[in-house]
């Protein structure tokens, strides 16, 4: 492609090279590879430069991480789709650890560089940046992705400072509902097992916690709430940090990966699920079912977040139905409580 023989003459390299470190293959030492990237990450971003975009029948998908279940999960819907409608697709893992790892910048010009018609950002990293809940960051090289016309669709990514077409999953409803699930059960003390303070998927959940609590005439107070990193590890580091100071009778996670962690401490404090500690997640992953106990959780419609993605993304490639489209697209979805055994009434 041309766009491959151009970043190969920028970094005094074959285009062999540069395929393998774009397709993360071995047999490139790690000062080659780190010159293709510093290559690419000063390439400009405009789609003629790095082989314009084209009709090739492929998209690209960028998600955060897929340690967690729920990421597999959507990028295996969105496959299914994308075919049906004449698509295949590329995933791109864009925290991957390691040092040969490259990050959603790195992985947004290897996409376009291999010609691909449009992208799907899954929690892209805009979302992540601190900014206050409700407004958007810095815009950055999103902005000019869009005035080069690269198509892209985020995925619990909405920005208002960016016009791009936004499926997500209501993520305020959830922590409000998953509040009011543990309120109802006569719950008083119910801390936040949250992710990273910086993540807007957290900041969400927890504004619909401290709406559930004030609702209920019950204070939000920050002691209630500890911040761990996404995972198992951070949830039960979380939680750990409450069961230590405010000794909470119930908690809700930002997902069912850190409510693993949670279930995991309480059983080494010796602590009941649901006896001494309710516990509840988000997502819906496929094992949380299989939790000991199962999990009480807020399903996120994956397969049905995947498809609205995938056709807002598929018709905006179409340039006769586009320009009849509405660009400010926003398709929001509300999780379902899915009550199991890890809530009870406190005892």
């Amino acid at each position: 492609m041309p766009g491959l023989a151009e970043i190969a003459r920028a970094a005094g390299v074959s285009i062999s090279t540069v395929s393998r470190v774009l397709n993360r293959r071995a047999g490139v030492n790690d000062e080659t590879r780190q010159r293709v990237l510093a290559v690419l990450a000063e390439m400009p971003y405009t789609p003629r430069g790095l082989g314009a975009l084209q009709r090739t029948g492929v998209i690209g998908l960028l998600v955060p991480e897929l340690s967690n279940p729920v990421f597999p999960a959507f990028a295996e819907a969105l496959e299914v789709r994308a075919a049906r409608l004449g698509y295949s697709s590329l995933l791109c893992n864009t925290r991957a650890s390691g040092d040969a790892a490259m990050g959603e910048e790195e992985y947004v010009r290897m996409l376009l560089a291999r010609g691909v018609e449009g992208m799907v950002f899954v929690s892209p990293e805009i979302t992540n940046a601190e900014a206050p809940l409700g407004r958007a960051a810095r815009p950055s090289y999103y902005s000019r992705l869009l005035a080069d016309g690269v198509h892209m669709v985020f995925v619990n990514g909405a920005t208002p400072a960016l016009d791009v077409p936004d499926v997500t999953v209501d993520e305020q409803h959830a922590g409000y509902a998953a509040t009011r699930h543990l309120v109802e059960l006569g719950h008083r003390l119910i801390g936040f097992v949250s992710g990273p303070a910086r993540a807007l998927p957290s900041r969400l959940k927890r504004a619909g916690w401290a709406a559930a609590l004030e609702e209920a005439g019950l204070g939000a107070d920050g002691s209630l709430v500890a911040h761990g990193p996404f995972g198992p590890e951070g949830g039960a580091l979380a939680v750990a940090e409450l069961l230590d100071s405010v000794r909470p009778t119930a908690v809700i996670c930002s997902s069912d990966h850190m409510a693993i962690g949670v279930l995991r401490e309480a059983h080494k404090r010796g602590l009941s699920v649901p006896g001494d500690l309710s516990v509840v997640g988000f997502d819906d992953i496929p094992l949380a079912p299989y939790c000991s106990p199962p999990l009480t959780t807020l399903a996120q419609p994956i397969e049905e977040m995947a498809t609205a993605a995938v056709d807002e993304l598929v018709l905006r490639l179409d340039p006769d139905r586009r320009r009849r489209h509405s660009a400010n697209y926003t398709r929001v979805f509300r999780p379902r409580l899915v009550v199991r055994e890890s809530t009870a009434s406190p005892e």
